[in-house]
C-alpha cells in the first residue's frame, strides 16, 4: 500500500528523538511519515474540521508530540495517557515542546549543553528548537495537552480523565513486545481487549487509527473496522464505535 496523503518523503530531521524531542531506553519512536498518514486518514474519515487527539497507549509521547508539531492547524488538544509512571514522565516532557516556552527552554538547555560538551549536536539540536518554535507559531501557536496515567483497559479510569469531553480521534501504536510490552491486570487481552474498552468510552462519532506489527488488522467486537493498510512492518486498522 502506498502513502495516500504523506506523498512527498518529507525531512523530517527536526524531529528525530533523542534531539530537540525527548527519548528513553524502552521507549521507541514511531516513523513520522506513518503518523502523518494515519493522522490524515483518521480526519478524513471523520470529515474534516479540528480534533482532539487522544494516545491512550502514549509511551513516551512522541507520537503524539509529532502530530501536534506537523498538523497544528487541524488540532485543538492533544489527550496522553499510560500506565506506566515512567513514561508518563516522559510524555510530559515532549507534550510540553507543544509550547513555545516549552520550546525555548529546551532550546536553551540545548545550547548550555552545546557550550559544557562543545558537541556539534547540540548546536544543531538548539537551532532546530527555534525552527520548530517558528513553525508552531505560524500555525496558530501553543497546543493545549494534558498527560494521565491510566490503564487502558479500565473504562472507569478512562472516562475520569476524559471528563465528559471524548476525543474526536485516538492514534496509537500498540505494544508489541519487542522493546514495550502490556502492563497491568489486564493486560493478557491485548489489542482486542484495548480497542473494546475504548469502544465503551468514545462517542460515536470518534475514529481510532491503531498501528501493529504484522499483516493482520486489529477487530473488536465494540468497533465496526472502516479501513485498513499497510506500511512496512506496520498494518493499521481505522475503526468507529458501532452505531
Amino acid at each position: 500500500m502506498t502513502y495516500r496523503h504523506a506523498t512527498v518523503r518529507g525531512d523530517y530531521a527536526d524531529l528525530a528523538s533523542g534531539a530537540v524531542l525527548h527519548s528513553a531506553p524502552g521507549f521507541p519512536a514511531f516513523p513520522v511519515r506513518l503518523a502523518t498518514e494515519m493522522f490524515l486518514r483518521a480526519m478524513e474519515l471523520r470529515g474534516g474540521g479540528r480534533a482532539t487527539v487522544w494516545d491512550p497507549c502514549c509511551g513516551s509521547g512522541y507520537l503524539l508530540t509529532v502530530i501536534g508539531l506537523l498538523h497544528r492547524r487541524r488540532i485543538s488538544a492533544v489527550l496522553a495517557s499510560d500506565i506506566d509512571p515512567a513514561a508518563v514522565g516522559l510524555a510530559e516532557r515532549n507534550l510540553a515542546l507543544l509550547t513555545r516556552a516549552g520550546l525555548a527552554a529546551r532550546a536553551v538547555h540545548l545550547a548550555e549543553q552545546a557550550e559544557r560538551w562543545g558537541r556539534a549536536s547540540h548546536t544543531a539540536a538548539a537551532e532546530a528548537a527555534h525552527r520548530i518554535a517558528s513553525s508552531l507559531s505560524a500555525d496558530g501557536g501553543d497546543v493545549p495537552n494534558a498527560v494521565y496515567q491510566a490503564d487502558v483497559f479500565d473504562a472507569d479510569r478512562l472516562l475520569q480523565i476524559l471528563d465528559g469531553r471524548p476525543p474526536d480521534v485516538v492514534i496509537t501504536d500498540v505494544p508489541y513486545s519487542e522493546q514495550t510490552s502490556w502492563h497491568g491486570p489486564n493486560g493478557a487481552d491485548g489489542v482486542a481487549g484495548m480497542l473494546n474498552t475504548l469502544g465503551a468510552v468514545l462517542g460515536e462519532n470518534a475514529v481510532i487509527a491503531v498501528a501493529v506489527r504484522g499483516r493482520k488488522a486489529p477487530r473488536a467486537d465494540r468497533l465496526r473496522t472502516c479501513a485498513s493498510f499497510r506500511i512496512g512492518t506496520r498494518t493499521v486498522a481505522l475503526l468507529r464505535p458501532q452505531p
